[in-house]
């Protein structure tokens, strides 16, 4: 069947001229579609009007995880294919098994995979995928990628590389700014980047200053330098963080903003010079100079500010000729005047509470923008529309300063997604948290009309959210957003700092009530699978149904539990079937009750002196997890003393990895004489570096480890012989 091409006008919207003709040459050559019907759209001859838009009917995610499923959810809805790359560590990733189809791309480590340009497009071309999506991260905010895409007839769904190169400097993008009127903050951003000229011009502007890589993000090369004795040990520690992220050591110094906010416009431009502002998000509230929850709108920001915000973002795209979306961010200082501190040319991870608030798809408009259509509304037909709230929920354990951490998802149940719940993510139940890769397990964007009834509902979601396996910050974010000044929207960028003893209150031992549910939680569990088994054992034996007498139980039994800190006994008599005595210290309690498996959770409905209660509960080798309506909390069955001592025996007498990684530098040698808190090596791991200290006071004995080499977590760094 023969496919006409009708060709009018010469330039291309939608994607290259080299793609067009890529599309015209095989239909001469073959006189069939390259994918599916080919449909060239002439649109009228008004100014502003695009002249063929190229459609989309395939494309491929540079990126993995949630932000590739999320990508993939709207392409579905579009009806486009979606191609999916991954690495070793991928194969059977949540993002894989969503696509219409994958392409291996290399190894774990990014470097050979994720960020090879020229993996990324050979799997483009062998899917016959019109169009890459970055995602963010990785290739998202690279020029030279976008360049490749344009080069190899491929349409990348980003902004020009033109703007991305000059967004992601920062020195060139505060000049464009400063010269199209945005606010810019007080600082240098020169090309002498000698030690003693960046002090110099630290003192001039006076402290506290801030350092900031100039090729940043993600709070990498960030430091804060309150006082001059510690600006040289600052700029070492980030020109050296720099480097590594960034392949670029240059830093620019800025007046540090104290208290500041974190106000973030998002933008959005056709090809055809329309370009809008969909509100604000405000993003304050971070760790290690990263997000941790984000709302929007900003909360406490006037009709007026919002439209200077929004008018100051515009102006900031349209100056580097800006196309799809980004994000302008701004510093905000109390009185409600801000400064441009940056913009990020992509997708940003937090972009679900401006879609929740104004209704709008932003990865459905950046395909239709990549394929050459206008913007459907001008900015009179945009409203703010409610409140939203996203919180990152991470494998990490906030109680050692956030460190990041890896494992096994042994049990994940989330809150039911809803038009006003959406729950982000790239796992599954039973996936692993790699430790190649960014530890952001999911979030979790709510929507409500107040921002107090939002609030509301983001406490209660993540008191739904359960996960066993591993730590997670969910806990620290339902204290998060219950603090009183969080919900008054006294919100500011040392939130946290300033804030840490009632964010992270001290760990209280559990209630003889707490480890009665406990007990109770493991004996109908183990009552019921005794009973299951007997039945398999014998479908037609008098004893399947039968109670714990039936089964030679004895009438009293003590059970070891541990809330972590203390050794508990706790005495059970048994009644009659599923009924019990169960004593904690000196408090006894009547208890009855039964289990429900549903196959995926453990539901109980109990009644502990006479009061009714359900919760549900996750058994595990050495523990169980109980999760109430009101609380999330474990309970140890501790191990046999002998165990514990064959466990103790294995610890190396030394310096540990916290985590696998991959080692940096090394700081001592055999023959050292080291104090408690001294660094021994730097590693680098789930996209950070991290000090591997000293734990007492000794000599080195032996190191066992070299720049470079990788390690596991728990593997010895150094053998340090105690003093």
């Amino acid at each position: 069947m023969a496919t006409r091409l009708l060709l009018q006008r010469k330039r291309i919207v939608g994607g290259t001229t080299k793609y067009f003709e890529r599309i015209r040459n095989h239909l001469l050559d073959n006189y069939t579609p390259l994918c599916g019907c080919i449909h060239i759209y002439y649109a009228s001859t008004q100014s502003n009007s695009p002249e063929i838009v190229v459609p989309i009917s395939k494309v491929l995610i540079a990126n993995r995880g949630e932000i590739a499923c999320r990508v993939m959810q709207t392409a579905r809805k579009m009806g486009i294919q979606s191609v999916a790359c991954y690495s070793d560590a991928d194969r059977n990733a949540m993002h894989v098994s969503m696509a219409d189809e994958a392409h291996y791309i290399g190894p774990s480590p990014a470097t050979e995979s994720y960020l090879r340009m020229d993996k990324i497009i050979a799997a483009a071309k062998r899917s016959g995928a019109q169009a890459i999506h970055p995602g963010y991260g990785f290739l998202s905010e690279k020029p030279e990628f976008a360049n490749l895409c344009e080069e190899e007839g491929i349409i990348f769904i980003g902004p020009p590389s033109s703007a991305i190169k000059d967004m992601g400097i920062k020195s060139t993008s505060k000049h464009i700014m400063s010269s199209a009127g945005v606010p810019i903050i007080e600082g240098y951003h020169g090309d002498d980047q000698s030690d003693q000229k960046l002090f110099a011009e630290a003192e001039r502007i006076g402290f506290p200053v801030m350092l900031k890589a100039v090729r940043g993000g993600g709070g990498k090369g960030m430091r804060i330098v309150m006082q001059p004795r510690d600006f040289q040990a600052a700029l070492d520690s980030a020109r050296s963080e720099s480097l590594k992220a960034f392949g670029d050591d240059n830093m620019l110094v800025e007046k540090f903003v104290e208290r500041p906010r974190h106000v973030e416009v998002q933008v959005f431009a056709d090809k055809y010079g329309n370009t809008v502002y969909l509100f604000e998000r405000d993003c304050s509230v971070q760790r290690r100079h990263q997000k941790i929850i984000e709302e929007a709108p900003a909360p406490g920001v006037s009709e007026e500010v919002r439209a200077e915000l929004g008018n100051a973002a515009v102006r900031a795209a349209e100056a580097v000729g800006y196309v799809g979306a980004g994000t302008v961010e701004f510093i905000m200082d109390k009185h409600q005047n801000f400064y441009f501190m940056e913009m990020n040319t992509r997708l940003q991870v937090e972009h679900p509470v401006t879609e929740m608030i104004t209704g709008i798809d932003l990865v459905e408009l950046q395909i239709r923008a990549a394929a050459g259509e206008q913007l459907p509304f001008s900015q009179s037909d945009l409203r703010v529309n409610g409140h939203s709230f996203e919180a990152r929920i991470y494998a990490e354990d906030p109680d050692s300063d956030f460190l990041p951490g890896t494992g096994h998802l042994y049990y994940l149940s989330t809150p039911s997604p809803s038009s006003d719940v959406r729950v982000e993510t790239g796992v599954r139940q039973g996936d692993e948290v790699s430790q190649f890769y960014d530890p952001m397990i999911a979030k979790l964007v709510v929507w409500d009309k107040y921002r107090s009834t939002a609030l509301r509902k983001l406490r209660q979601k993540l008191h739904d959210y359960h996960i066993v396996g591993l730590s997670t910050n969910i806990k620290f974010l339902g204290n998060l957003a219950a603090h009183p000044s969080f919900v008054s929207a006294d919100v500011h960028t040392s939130f946290i700092d300033d804030h840490y003893k009632e964010l992270f209150p001290k760990k209280q031992s559990l209630s003889e009530h707490q480890l009665a549910q406990s007990a109770l939680a493991l004996l109908l569990y183990d009552e019921q699978h005794q009973v299951e088994k007997k039945r398999k054992l014998d479908d037609h034996s008098p004893f399947g149904g039968g109670s714990s007498f039936q089964m030679n139980v004895d009438s009293h039994k003590k059970m070891l539990l541990s809330d972590g800190e203390n050794d508990i006994v706790v005495t059970i008599t048994y009644l009659k079937k599923r009924q019990y005595l169960i004593q904690v210290n000196k408090q006894e309690f009547l208890c009855h009750g039964r289990m429900l498996d549903d196959g995926y959770n453990n539901h109980v409905h109990v009644n502990i002196d006479g009061k009714n209660e359900k919760f549900s509960f996750v058994p595990s080798a050495d523990s169980v997890h109980i999760f109430t309506k009101d609380d999330h909390f474990s309970v140890v069955k501790p191990q046999p003393k002998f165990i514990l001592a064959e466990l103790e025996s294995k610890i190396p007498a030394g310096a540990v990895a916290p985590m696998t990684g991959s080692i940096l530098e090394v700081r001592v040698e055999a023959g050292d004489e080291v104090k408690a808190g001294d660094v021994i090596a730097v590693m680098y791991a789930m996209k950070l570096e991290h000090n591997i200290l000293s734990p007492y006071d000794g000599t080195v004995e032996e190191v066992f480890v070299k720049p470079g080499g990788m390690v596991n977590q728990n593997d010895e760094i150094a053998e340090i012989k105690k003093e």
